[in-house]
């Protein structure tokens, strides 16, 4: 028989990725008990976003860790460039935007999960479980009142004032909530795997249209991370080819990778991401809430998903903080105050998402026609100041969040 374990807390928070890292160092500063379950035993898996948007640095100096946060091993980029076919074009220049450091940050996510682990295990009153699978909601007259997850010594219950689902866009959590899922849907799939880096590659991250394919290269200081945009649900057709073609397709996107492409050795070494589009119709029931990409999942398309998911974190504490803090129960409707201040945000971001993509990544076939650079691109060139709008969508996002809860 397994070892049936308990414990109580102020809240519980389901999954460690950076909307319940961030949330749970949140609460435990501000002195709220808190308990974060993690299924894995640490945070080390490739293929997660990387980018830290210049709203989500704004936190850090907000909360007074900034200089930490920059020791930790990372890139900086002011400016987000583009390559279609023969021409290249800057996209985005983040140097004039309000903020203490307006760059965008290059940091693989664990580093990043790592570093908010150990502002919040400075605090008692904090706990991370890995290795804790949550995969029951406890239920006290019809109300949330815990979770069940099974550890390497059994199974595990956790009580608490209120559950925070962050579990991702497989969420188990709004699974057994029957929380109800509606789906715009998404054209697109991506493969990700790594290039080496050369000392005379460029040095930026960028994305590359060629001849009607698309890429991104995220730079990794010794490693590029490649992100080759597919049809959805296409990658087992292209699967059927050997890895050579394929070889051939990521050289003819970016030339400067042709001497390295026979890296890819076979398709092991290409992951894929299977895009999604998604949104919670509501985010809640009496006792509990999801945040998140167990919210809204995102498109990769931007890279605003990890900062989405932290700017609902940061809104969550700030509105949770206090009732937490005096012991009163967590009621729907203070649960729904944190959806109406975040739902916009996540609905116009997914919306400009599916518009690039069913407007620019699907007919991207038609780029294979076209020689001259589009009007839109022409336009950031003739007027540079324009470049400003897309640095503030995608380096401050709508309705960027600020700290108010405190320092216990």
């Amino acid at each position: 028989m397994d070892d049936l374990s308990t414990m109580t807390t102020d809240c519980c928070i389901c999954g460690g990725g950076p909307a319940g890292m961030m949330l749970g160092f949140l609460l435990a500063r501000a002195g709220v008990n808190v308990i974060v379950l993690e299924k894995h035993k640490d945070f080390l898996r490739d293929f997660r976003g990387d980018t830290i948007h210049p709203s989500t640095i704004q936190l850090m100096h907000e909360l007074n860790i900034l200089d930490d946060f920059l020791k930790v091993p990372h890139q900086e980029v002011t400016t987000l460039k583009g390559q279609y076919n023969d021409f290249t074009v800057q996209i985005a220049d983040f140097s004039y935007l309000p903020l203490a450091k307006p760059v965008l940050g290059l940091m693989p996510q664990w580093d990043f999960l790592n570093f908010i682990a150990t502002q919040a295990k400075q605090y008692n009153n904090f706990k991370l479980l890995t290795e804790a699978n949550v995969t029951e909601l406890v239920k006290t007259n019809g109300k949330v009142s815990g979770i069940k997850a099974v550890t390497p010594n059994g199974m595990l219950t956790v009580s608490a004032n209120v559950v925070i689902g962050t579990d991702g866009r497989r969420s188990t959590v709004r699974q057994q909530a029957n929380l109800k899922v509606s789906t715009t849907g998404a054209p697109i799939d991506v493969l990700w795997f790594r290039l080496s880096r050369k000392k005379i590659d460029p040095v930026e991250t960028f994305g590359r249209f060629a001849m009607g394919r698309m890429m991104v290269l995220l730079q990794r200081g010794e490693y590029w991370q490649c992100a080759y945009v597919i049809a959805k649900d296409g990658y087992e057709k292209i699967k059927q080819n050997n890895i050579t073609s394929f070889q051939k397709e990521v050289a003819a996107t970016a030339a400067f990778l042709s001497d390295r492409v026979d890296e890819l050795k076979d398709w092991e070494q290409v992951k894929l991401l299977s895009v999604a589009i998604d949104h919670l119709e509501q985010w809640y029931c009496d006792g509990l809430l999801c945040i998140g990409d167990a919210a809204h999942a995102m498109s990769p398309i931007g890279g605003v998903g990890i900062n989405l998911a932290i700017q609902d974190a940061v809104a969550t504490a700030n509105i949770l903080y206090k009732p937490l803090l005096d012991k009163q129960p967590i009621t729907i409707d203070i649960l729904k105050q944190v959806q109406q201040r975040r739902m916009f945000p996540a609905r116009i971001i997914q919306k400009v998402q599916v518009f690039i993509q069913n407007g620019i990544i699907q007919r991207k076939t038609d780029l294979t026609k076209q020689t001259k650079l589009p009007f839109f691109f022409k336009l950031l060139k003739w007027f540079p100041v324009l470049q400003r709008i897309p640095a503030r969508v995608v380096g401050m996002g709508v309705r960027p969040e600020h700290i108010k809860t405190p320092k216990a």
